[in-house]
């Protein structure tokens, strides 16, 4: 099967690797063009684009797709089967979507019509969501709207953070989209209705969807008066990005527990030894450190039940847990976080 890839970051990596090791020849990869990035504002290559070009596969950087029929002419002239998305980053127009004659299909991180856009393991997190997914997508000019060829749920674990959750979605996208490219093959070309209605694809339904919407710098923020739970969330939704403060430096949160009675079998055996003295206590003004646990972190008043902070990093210093971590901030009893 000739296939044209359109993927950007690490994410997508898996998937482009199981189609090659699937047989599949890659026709082209489009990519995002470089972005400056770090200290130096280097210009630096997305992680697929990289591969790409360490695996020798022609590679496509358009700035704007929609906009770029000279791009569009020349994707067009690969004479791919068939297209195949994950986390691409732009919207492609209808006169890119209906060049392969087996159509465009998309690998989406969650479970359709919950979380259309471009956010949604971080929302799924930011929301509680008990349970995600992939759904292999046929593409329309619709954001995630399309209909569904192949759908596998995923547990989320209250413990779990964005990084850890985006792993194991990008390894089950790539095994979806290796079947999914066998059932597509295998119903082979004809008129878009056709072709869907054979491989019994199944439409969105028009109720329970929500938009994941692209994060903002201030969503990074904690509002300790929130409550552990939501705070919790943040910190594992937007991982490694949550923000506080701490005598003026910029401190992140990396790994936190809600110290909650009813989430106790969901905490680590260190956070469920803490519950019981801590779990129902709201004392002190939030973001006041409440304890140092020795070997394992510090317990911090919410508008709720406390928090145990395990994993965090302080401006200029490298990211500690536990003792490390306790060492590096030399935290005080009574200590103000958030200013």
């Amino acid at each position: 099967m000739k296939v044209l890839f359109w993927g950007t970051p690490a994410y997508a990596l898996p998937s482009l690797e199981a189609l090659l090791q699937a047989g599949h020849e890659m026709v082209g990869v489009v990519s995002q063009p470089d972005r400056r990035r770090g200290r130096g504002n280097d210009l630096i290559a997305a992680p697929i684009k990289a591969r790409a070009l360490e695996l020798g596969l022609p590679v496509f950087t358009p700035e704007r797709i929609r906009r770029e029929l000279d791009s569009q002419a020349n994707l067009a002239a690969l004479g791919a089967d068939l297209s195949v998305v994950v986390a691409f980053g732009q919207i492609l127009p209808p006169e890119v979507l209906n060049q392969p004659p087996l159509g465009c299909w998309n690998a989406h991180g969650s479970l359709l019509p919950r979380w259309r856009g471009a956010a949604p393991i971080q929302w799924c997190l930011l929301e509680g969501d008990a349970e995600t997914g992939v759904g292999i997508m046929a593409m329309d000019e619709g954001l995630d709207t399309g209909p569904v060829l192949i759908e596998q749920r995923l547990g989320v674990g209250l413990l779990d953070n964005a990084a850890q959750l985006a792993e194991r979605l990008a390894q089950l996208s790539a095994s979806l989209l290796v079947e999914a490219i066998d059932r597509i093959a295998a119903v082979g070309e004809g008129p878009a209705v056709d072709r869907l209605a054979r491989l019994g694809v199944r439409q969105q339904p028009s109720e329970g969807m929500t938009y994941a919407r692209l994060l903002a710098k201030h969503d990074a923020q904690i509002d300790w008066s929130a409550a552990a739970l939501d705070v919790h969330r943040r910190v594992m939704g937007l991982f490694p990005q949550a923000l506080t403060q701490r005598q003026g430096q910029r401190f992140k949160l990396l790994a936190t527990e809600p110290l909650v009675h009813r989430l106790r079998d969901n905490l680590s055996p260190e956070a469920r030894s803490l519950v019981d003295h801590w779990g129902g206590l709201q004392t002190g003004s939030p973001g006041t450190v409440l304890a140092v646990v020795e070997g394992v972190g510090a317990v911090i008043s919410t508008g709720g039940c406390p928090l145990l902070l395990r994993q965090g990093q302080l401006e200029g210093k490298r990211a500690a847990g536990g003792t490390a971590l306790l060492q590096q901030l030399n935290l005080k009893v009574g200590e103000q976080l958030g200013s």
